[in-house]
């Protein structure tokens, strides 16, 4: 078991800390505090996204820790997404400078494309783009190779480390490789003990791609977005916190399911990224590397995958109209029910 890992590599050789600050549905007041919280427990890896609207006050945190001596820049891993309504390759070095601005860095450690299919915003901000209908203003001509190609000239331009993928399908994923001269570094996924996505990690070790997986423990904070969306939502949203074998075990290690959950995933050598504005469990997540999980323990979690139906993030409940587009990812799951 990967006892003691608390970073993972990628083929260029840089280290991702695997313990990292989710930063999705924080408000700007909430941000402030999480990060604040994060960075005084010992985390370094803060996954940020302009989609989420909040760069701005991550990077006036990083900043007042960098110049009162508290962090150096270079101990820092920070992650962020191009939007889908930048998905053009003539867009990509806007957004990631917008980024670079908002987050008041020279560079971005690792920048990644947010979801394959690219949507028209009316303006640099509408990053949830609907017509008068309510069906997204999708941007049917994506091409994701051109697109990779001018991700991979930020990093010749010194303004990313390392280039990766979101919620890319294999053969996205192959399809970019094939035509990579920089390979991704990361792709990062739903991923947590009810979807754990075999097959997907099968094939990124075969081609030397890390993980990072988002919902490590399932997201429930998503039942009060849902709501506050006036939307249903597409599928129940497991509470793996009070699965009997997930308890049992925590238990037995008197630790929480929430420290469960992100320990088998850490042993699976999978990055995590888990979500909080609550300091004590922003704490509490980071607290992971002073044990490990047996054999018996990994078999027992192992065999609660639901495999396709674990999955729970159906882009389509955002973005109606989306399964029309030629590079949806999942062309075959419909509100987590594989057809």
């Amino acid at each position: 078991m990967l006892t003691n890992q608390k970073h993972i590599t990628f083929w260029n050789g840089e280290k991702m800390p695997i313990v990292g600050l989710g930063t999705w549905q924080s408000s700007r007041e909430e941000i402030e505090t999480a990060v604040n919280a994060a960075l005084e427990a010992g985390y370094r890896h803060i996954d940020a996204a302009y989609n989420y609207l909040n760069e701005d006050v991550i990077g006036e945190v990083l900043q007042r820790w960098i110049e009162a001596g508290k962090v150096k820049r270079e101990e820092l891993f920070i992650v962020t997404k191009l939007p889908m309504i930048g998905n053009r390759p003539e867009d990509v070095e806007k957004f990631l400078k917008k980024s670079l601005v908002a987050l008041r860095l020279d560079y971005i450690d690792l920048y990644l494309i947010h979801a394959p299919v690219g949507l028209i915003g009316k303006h640099d901000t509408d990053v949830f783009p609907h017509d008068d209908q309510g069906f997204a203003m999708i941007d049917m001509k994506t091409n994701l190779v051109n697109l990779w190609k001018s991700m991979e000239n930020q990093v010749d331009a010194g303004l990313v480390k390392s280039i990766g993928i979101s919620n890319f399908n294999e053969e996205q994923i192959s399809r970019i490789i094939n035509n990579a001269r920089i390979k991704p570094a990361n792709v990062q996924v739903e991923l947590h003990v009810q979807f754990q996505q075999k097959s997907l990690r099968e094939f990124c070790q075969k081609h030397e791609l890390t993980i990072c997986a988002y919902a490590p423990l399932g997201s429930p904070g998503r039942n009060d977005f849902y709501s506050k969306l006036g939307l249903k939502p597409p599928v129940a949203i497991p509470d793996l916190f009070h699965h009997p074998v997930v308890v049992k075990i925590a238990e037995k290690h008197k630790k929480s399911s929430t420290q469960i959950l992100l320990r088998y995933l850490i042993e699976l050598g999978v990055a995590v990224i888990p979500k909080s504005v609550n300091p004590e469990r922003i704490h509490a997540n980071f607290q992971v590397f002073d044990f490990s999980l047996s054999v018996v323990d990994m078999a027992q979690l192992g065999q609660l995958d639901q495999g396709e139906a674990g999955f729970t993030f159906d882009f389509s409940t955002f973005f109606k109209g989306m399964d029309k587009h030629p590079e949806n990812p999942y062309p075959n799951r419909v509100k987590g029910i594989v057809l």
